[in-house]
């Protein structure tokens, strides 16, 4: 299967999103010489698409693989934080399903990674994720994307909410914890990363671990949960 395909662009986001992505040259002028001139300069003008290109590609699929699974006939999904959506254009190549995203729309200065319950950080740019769908061969009528903080999210229910690394990891749970009843079924499933699964036995009615990631900031744990 081809990679995916990043411009210089959205491999910048892509690497602010994801810092695994980059080369071990990188992590270490990053520690050098700070997160600011790492955001603004190095991860602007010292990358190389290709092969960020290739790591992307290989990650996303190694997320699908572990929540594969848990996607077969939903066919409303929604992404919660998706960063540009490769995972999603994963899934809508494979089922065919139709995606709505709910992303922030500016870059921070300074990048922040894990929980807190004052972040503010965020890192995309919703109109490179529209050129990243589509130039990946996700049709404009299979994805609607949402900004948060136009207060206009989706309001139909969802088969399939995906929020990795996103929500109750870099964003608390209690942002979306009303919206997500709203937009829930029973049968819905949920999939997120948290560094408290325990606490979320006591909100759904099942709750399983599907990864334990100990090179996390705080040793997050993937959950899939539903109320059946």
């Amino acid at each position: 299967m081809q990679n995916l395909k990043l411009n210089r662009e959205i491999a910048h986001l892509a690497i602010l999103q994801r810092i695994e992505l980059c080369s071990p040259t990188l992590k270490k002028l990053r520690k050098l010489l700070g997160r600011y001139f790492f955001t603004n300069i190095l991860s602007k003008y010292f990358i190389n698409p290709v092969q960020i290109s290739k790591n992307y590609h290989q990650l996303m699929t190694e997320e699908l693989v572990i929540i594969e699974k848990y996607i077969k006939n939903k066919d409303k999904v929604l992404s919660i934080g998706s960063g540009i959506g490769g995972l999603e254009i994963l899934i809508n190549q494979k089922f065919n399903n139709h995606i709505s995203f709910i992303e922030k729309n500016y870059i921070s200065k300074k990048i922040k990674y894990g929980w807190d319950s004052g972040n503010k950080e965020a890192y995309n740019n919703l109109n490179l994720l529209e050129t990243f769908l589509l130039k990946n061969g996700v049709k404009k009528e299979k994805f609607e994307i949402f900004d948060y903080d136009e207060n206009n999210l989706p309001k139909s229910k969802f088969d399939l909410i995906i929020s990795l690394y996103s929500l109750d990891y870099h964003y608390e749970y209690d942002l979306y914890r009303d919206y997500l009843t709203k937009v829930m079924k029973p049968e819905s499933v949920l999939i997120f990363d948290t560094i408290r699964p325990d606490y979320f036995s006591q909100v759904f009615k099942t709750v399983k671990v599907l990864k334990k990631d100990f090179n996390t900031v705080h040793k997050s744990k993937r959950i899939v949960c539903t109320n059946v």
